[in-house]
């Protein structure tokens, strides 16, 4: 199995992270979780053009988590994934959730637990916002991306609070440049492979799609690689696209946006999730 360096990630995505500055995120907030007095919220960006029907029917979602390290990042970072997926008639949502402090050493555990509270909110909340509860997906990327991908196979890192008998589970996984093997030991993490999605490849992964360069140098492509092949022969569907010579975070420039939104589209319309 290869590694990589969690410093080499965090070192990386800090300054990219910091040097931006975001856009806040599209959509209506609304709080799904309010942990020491401090409301969490989500932003759901609606399909257009809707009509009663629409109203009345019940739509696939899928939950998008920003990158930054854990320490990092803001929710408006995937405004334009959600606007592709809202366009082509799923709803979208765009994730606020607890970031570790600069340099921690501490896993991290409270970025997973406000990942998976959100999908159980969503679900518990499918009727009132016309949902259907079985086409929740979720994707992100990066650390994003991890939190997405633990959720749907690592085990505890549950907020006490939660209702449990909700699964938290996402029904698909759109990762970008996914942080899918963190247990190397950097003073950071413990050396402890249950806590990367890495160690839970089986066949009841949810179908999975991958974006990432061929030059990242904080994802690296082989790690990828290894991934979708283990997690395909198993029996899993795992779609991976490696760009040649792209870097970190490639997709949020043109033309590489519009060719991985599009991506995206295909992979959701594949399952059901959109239109074509």
């Amino acid at each position: 199995m290869i590694r990589w360096c969690i410093f080499a990630l965090l070192a990386v995505l800090n300054v990219s992270v910091a040097a931006q500055t975001w856009d806040p995120p599209i959509g209506h907030r609304v709080t799904y979780k309010t942990v020491d007095g401090r409301d969490l919220g989500m932003w759901i960006v609606e399909p257009k053009e809707m009509g009663a029907q629409d109203y009345a029917a019940k739509r696939p979602a899928v939950l998008l988590v920003h990158g930054g390290g854990w320490t990092n990042g803001a929710a408006g970072v995937h405004n334009e994934q959600a606007k592709a997926i809202a366009q082509h008639g799923a709803v979208a949502i765009l994730l606020q959730y607890r970031l570790l402090p600069p340099n921690p050493h501490e896993e991290p555990r409270i970025c997973v637990e406000d990942t998976k509270s959100a999908m159980r909110w969503l679900r518990a909340h499918a009727a009132k916002l016309h949902l259907d509860p079985n086409k929740i997906a979720a994707g992100g990327s990066s650390a994003g991306g991890y939190n997405a991908a633990y959720a749907a196979v690592g085990p505890g890192w549950d907020d006490p609070h939660d209702d449990l008998r909700i699964s938290a589970r996402p029904d698909a996984l759109v990762l970008l440049n996914p942080a899918l093997d963190i247990h190397y030991s950097a003073g950071m993490f413990h050396n402890d492979p249950k806590l990367s999605p890495m160690s839970y490849i089986n066949k009841d992964v949810p179908p999975t799609l991958i974006l990432s360069g061929s030059k990242d140098e904080v994802i690296h492509a082989d790690l990828l690689r290894d991934y979708a092949q283990k997690l395909n022969a198993a029996g899993a569907r795992c779609d991976l696209h490696i760009y040649p010579d792209q870097v970190h975070t490639f997709y949020r420039n043109e033309p590489y946006l519009s060719e991985t939104n599009a991506q995206i589209i295909a992979f959701l319309h594949s399952l059901g999730f959109v239109a074509p």
